[in-house]
This record gives C-alpha cells, sequence and structure tokens, in this order.
C-alpha cells in the first residue's frame, strides 16, 4: 500500500514538471538555436528500516536533446550558423563563460559583437571590438574581417581580420542548461577553442523542437498524470475497505 501511494504520489509531481518542460519546449519551437528539455523518471527505494515498502519517483535525466535544428538561410553577414556539433562562447555579465547555438549577432553602440541578449561574443583575446563605419564578414572558422563601408568585400587589400569567434565542442556530458537557456560547464571552467568547429555565414539554426512530437507527448503525459491520480483512489479506496474488515473483526 505505501509503495503504491508513494510512487503515485511522486510520479504525478514529477509529470508535472515534465507537462511543465514540454509546454517550455513548445514555447520556444521557434526560439533560434533552442535545444528542447529531456527528462526521464525512474522509482528510488527509500533506505531505512521503517521504510522498506516505500519508493519515490525522482527525475533521473534531466538534460537536452542535441540534434541539430533545421538551418535557415537569413543572407544576413551578421547571422551564423553552427555547422554540425559545437557551440559559440560568449561572456556572461559575471565574467563566465557559457555556450549557445543562437548565432543571430549584433554590433552594440559601443562597437562590440554581441547576441541579441546583449552578451559579449568571446574571441581569442576576449570581446571582438568592431571598427566604425566598416561591413563585418564571418570566415568558416569563425574569423572576423571588416572593410571599410563602400569599398568592395572582395578586395583583400583592405580587409583586415579583427578577431576569431571563440568556437568550442566540449562532450555534451559535460554540458548543463542554466535558467537563462545557456549552457556551461558542469563545475565551472571553460573549455578550450575547436579549430574543427566551422560556421555558415548569413544562416541561422533554428530550434530542434518536434511540434508533431511535443504535442503527443503532451498527450501521454496528461494520461500518466491521470493514472497516477486513479492508482491514489485506488489506495485509498483500499484503505478505507481494509478499516471496515480490521473494525469488524476487532
Amino acid at each position: 500500500m505505501d509503495r503504491m501511494i508513494y510512487v503515485s504520489m511522486t510520479g504525478a509531481k514529477h509529470t508535472l514538471g515534465q507537462q511543465a518542460a514540454m509546454s517550455h519546449n513548445l514555447a520556444n519551437a521557434n526560439t533560434t538555436g533552442y535545444r528542447a528539455e529531456t527528462s526521464v523518471l525512474r522509482a528510488v527505494p527509500i533506505l531505512g528500516n521503517t521504510l522498506a515498502t516505500r519508493a519515490f519517483v525522482v527525475d533521473s535525466s534531466a538534460g537536452a536533446d542535441f540534434r541539430p535544428g533545421t538551418e535557415q538561410h537569413t543572407g544576413r553577414e551578421l547571422d551564423v550558423a553552427i555547422q554540425g556539433p559545437g557551440w559559440i562562447a560568449v561572456q556572461l555579465e559575471d565574467g563566465s563563460e557559457a555556450y549557445t547555438r543562437n548565432g543571430s549577432l549584433h554590433i552594440s553602440s559601443s562597437g562590440i559583437l554581441q547576441t541579441r541578449n546583449g552578451l559579449n561574443i568571446q574571441g581569442d583575446g576576449g570581446p571582438i571590438s568592431i571598427p566604425p563605419n566598416t561591413v563585418v564578414t564571418m570566415g568558416r572558422d569563425g574569423t572576423v574581417s571588416t572593410v571599410p563601408a563602400g569599398a568592395g568585400a572582395n578586395e583583400p587589400s583592405i580587409s583586415s581580420t579583427i578577431g576569431r569567434i571563440k568556437l568550442v565542442n566540449p562532450p555534451e556530458a559535460q554540458l548543463t542548461r542554466g535558467l537563462d537557456g545557456l549552457f556551461r560547464l558542469v563545475g565551472g571552467g571553460e573549455s578550450e577553442a575547436d579549430v574543427e568547429v566551422t560556421l555558415s555565414s548569413g544562416a541561422l539554426e533554428g530550434s530542434n523542437v518536434n511540434v508533431v512530437e511535443a504535442l503527443v507527448d503532451m498527450i501521454s503525459l496528461s494520461r500518466q498524470f491521470e493514472m497516477h491520480m486513479k492508482m491514489l483512489k485506488n489506495a485509498e479506496g483500499n484503505a478505507q475497505r481494509a478499516s471496515v474488515l480490521l473494525s469488524v473483526n476487532g
């Protein structure tokens, strides 16, 4: 009886958490570079001589779906999409490093290359400063070059390399998602740059959320929650009938 109650109770709680994660995925179906949230439940026994029949359900593998999203051509020079695995390194307000697949960049009023959310893009030697009155181009290896505005972008004599975007590719198991949607190394720290990671200029990577699959998962989770509630009602009914039998026998 205890096992049924505790598994159903905690299972219902975490099923609601999974539904919230699916809702968050659906809300970000059009977010550039978004990685879908994933989670799996499992039952864990409670240690202790008096609690041998009880078990809790825990969310054992909350993480992310790292499959790539669909690449969308934009033609905008400050839009970049990573080809295959890899991440763009950004500098947080506290100076630490985080990683994103959202390559929709812009130049701040102070001339710093940033994400749309105002985070500085990490370069080889820190943030990348863009000279005024220049046109920016991005190389496949993350190289950022400029030419004076009005000049031909294909004239090598006036093209100037001003930095390189830090591209990294740490093992997926070492990454954790923050509340801001950015990924970080488990335990903190910074990943080494990976020369194998390449960019595609004039394109963005879309979200990897499959809307149809997410809707099906939402329906399945709703049915799981109903099942947990039915089990709790069955446990309540069994307890009431047991009480009646014990009172009669007594």
